[in-house]
């Protein structure tokens, strides 16, 4: 490619995404690239099971029926496409897609990148000494082997960019990270060595915005009222340089906006550590990079520092975990609230069986926050009660008898849906491994060729490292706006805007302030103490907080808060995506100068 720039487009940040995006990122605009994200945590398991009952199957179904809709577009275009749509089944994914392509009369030469699967595996690498230790809790992976039911590494850029090399213009990959996806392009076209700490970061932190899609272009913005329109919603497009900085976009004929706002939303979301935010290919300094509007619809990014990549990969182990089941009743005014607490009492009551775990929501009054919601006469309320067990028996006694409330409880009241289905739990187990353990491999579909990716690369890297990587903790620091007369009360999201998502059992919470003068303030008003009290009904683990001043903003990791989270948790909200606009709805008192500065942004 000899164009001064690489166009990276993303057409889905998650299973269940805008099945349209494909096709009006093809058409809106050229683009060199466009990649797809699939695979969440729990999507891993929900594969297996799909594969379990048909070995066909295993791979995410829409990624095949989108390319079959846009085979005429990618012939024209000659745009590459890279997913991790293939799960725990890429081979079988591939093929799907070239029959779809031959049935349209259309070569479209694919390629497959595997290895991350060590189902098969796991005795094995059990009996070499290996304890594959649970990252949150320490348990050795023995205790729960008998009920796993898949083991996947996650690969990073090195295989991707191998697959490139064999001239496809279709990427399909098992579980490889989705940084890795956005980050191969460039690497490819413009030759970064893998020991590129800095260029590989800027292809990590690009593949961070990309990742969720329309999250990066206005969707889920705290200010949602500025965003133009959500009609035919845009997905971001990255154009990358040589050197590693790029602009982020998207097409002007789609909906949505990109500026320095929605852009570091993204960024925020899911962070972790901002210092080292850990991928198969580099360890990256969210800290160190900057952003500048550049026009309408274009934010630049560049300046990145990273460190090397670390030696071992992470592993994400999905196993059984017991039973669950969940029943929904309306209930409707006068005195919904009472009504509703009076039903779930009854129910409890009548049932008269202990359960690993028991969930009481009222949707609508107190489901998400808690007692954090404020008190409210709500016109319909829609109680949601569920279980979770080891033993079936008991949890389908609780949906046999839940339908028993509509005749024999308080009035007004109506159920939702049939009777409770009793659902398997399948648990998150994330562990790591070290990395000579996985061999990723690369195969083209309808050929013979078939080859090994070598996994070394130098750790040293080509610039003198800099100083380690430190955490950065909660600062006493002064603000000279904060704490000045005349002061005002205002809810914080009138000073921040926020975006929170998970890992696991633990909910991130980016909150970046609106002004220089707010992130002063920010840094010390909100502090771990007042975040976990504030949440107190909801966090049973403690609280971190990370300083990211370049985006003006703080990072919140509120462990043990979702239930377990994924497909354990019973509540309505098991991914913490609520929780950012929970804490903006929190009320302050401010001086009225400081609240001024909102006003600049």
């Amino acid at each position: 490619m000899t164009s001064k720039t690489v166009r990276v487009g993303n057409a889905g940040g998650y299973w269940g995404d805008d099945p349209g995006a494909m096709r009006r990122q093809l058409e809106l605009g050229p683009l060199d690239y466009l990649t797809q994200d699939f695979l969440a945590e729990i999507t891993m398991s929900i594969l297996q099971k799909q594969r379990s009952r048909n070995p066909e199957l295993g791979y995410a179904a829409d990624f095949v029926d989108q390319v079959r809709e846009c085979i005429p577009l990618l012939a024209e275009t000659r745009t590459r496409v890279i997913s991790n749509a293939g799960g725990i089944n890429p081979t079988g994914c591939a093929e799907q897609v070239a029959a779809a392509a031959r049935e349209q009369r259309q070569e479209l030469k694919i390629a497959v990148v595997e290895g991350d699967d060590l189902m098969d595996r796991l005795d094995s690498l059990l009996e070499q000494g290996l304890p594959l230790a649970n990252m949150e809790t320490g348990q050795h992976l023995g205790e729960v082997r008998d009920r796993v039911v898949s083991a996947n590494a996650y690969l990073g850029v090195g295989p991707v960019m191998e697959a490139l090399g064999t001239g496809s213009q279709i990427i399909v990959t098992g579980r490889v990270t989705d940084t890795g996806i956005a980050c191969a392009p460039p690497a490819f076209e413009f030759g970064w060595p893998l020991n590129d700490w800095d260029r590989l970061t800027a292809g990590v932190v690009a593949g961070h915005i990309l990742e969720c899609g329309a999250q990066a272009t206005g969707g889920n913005l705290t200010d949602w009222r500025e965003v133009p329109s959500f009609h035919h919603m845009a997905f971001p497009i990255a154009e990358f340089e040589a050197d590693g900085s790029f602009v982020v976009g998207k097409h002007p004929a789609a909906g949505g906006m990109v500026n320095l706002k929605t852009v570091t939303a993204q960024l925020v979301y899911e962070m972790g550590d901002p210092r080292q935010y850990v991928t198969p290919d580099v360890i990256a300094d969210f800290s160190s990079f900057r952003l500048e509007q550049e026009g309408a619809d274009r934010v630049r990014v560049q300046g990145f520092r990273g460190e090397p990549r670390p030696p071992q990969l992470k592993v994400s182990i999905a196993y059984l975990n017991g039973f669950k089941a969940h029943g929904t009743i309306i209930v409707c005014q006068p005195d919904a609230v009472e009504k509703s607490r009076r039903m779930a009492q009854t129910m409890w009551e009548n049932l008269g069986l202990e359960f690993e775990e028991t969930s009481t929501e009222l949707v609508g009054y107190d489901a998400c926050h808690r007692h954090i919601s404020r008190d409210a006469r709500p016109g319909e309320i829609l109680l949601r009660l569920g279980v979770r067990d080891p033993d079936r028996e008991k949890v389908g006694r609780f949906s046999k008898l839940f339908p028993s409330l509509i005749l024999s409880s308080v009035p007004g009241v109506a159920i939702v849906g049939a009777r409770p289905r009793i659902q398997t739990v399948v648990a998150y187990w994330p562990c790591l491994i070290p990395r000579e353990y996985v061999t990723p491999t690369v195969s083209v579909v309808g050929t013979q060729q078939v080859f090994q990716v070598s996994d070394q690369v130098p750790e040293t890297a080509l610039r003198e490292s800099r100083k380690p990587l430190v955490r950065a903790h909660d600062e006493p620091r002064s603000s000279a706006a904060a704490g000045q007369e005349p002061t005002t009360r205002c809810q914080l999201n009138e000073l921040c805007w926020g975006r929170s998502g998970d890992k696991g059992d633990t909910a991130n919470i980016g909150v970046v302030a609106r002004s220089p003068e707010i992130y002063c303030w920010l840094c010390t008003y909100l502090t771990c103490e007042k975040v976990k009290e504030y949440f107190s009904a909801i966090c049973q683990g403690p609280v971190e907080r990370f300083e990211v001043p370049n985006l003006e903003s703080l990072n919140f990791l509120l462990h043990e808060s979702l239930g377990g989270g994924g497909t354990v948790s019973l509540r309505i909200d098991p991914q913490g995506k609520t929780l950012a606009d929970a804490l903006l709805a929190m009320e302050v008192v401010v001086s009225q100068d400081l609240l001024s500065t909102s006003s600049r942004e």
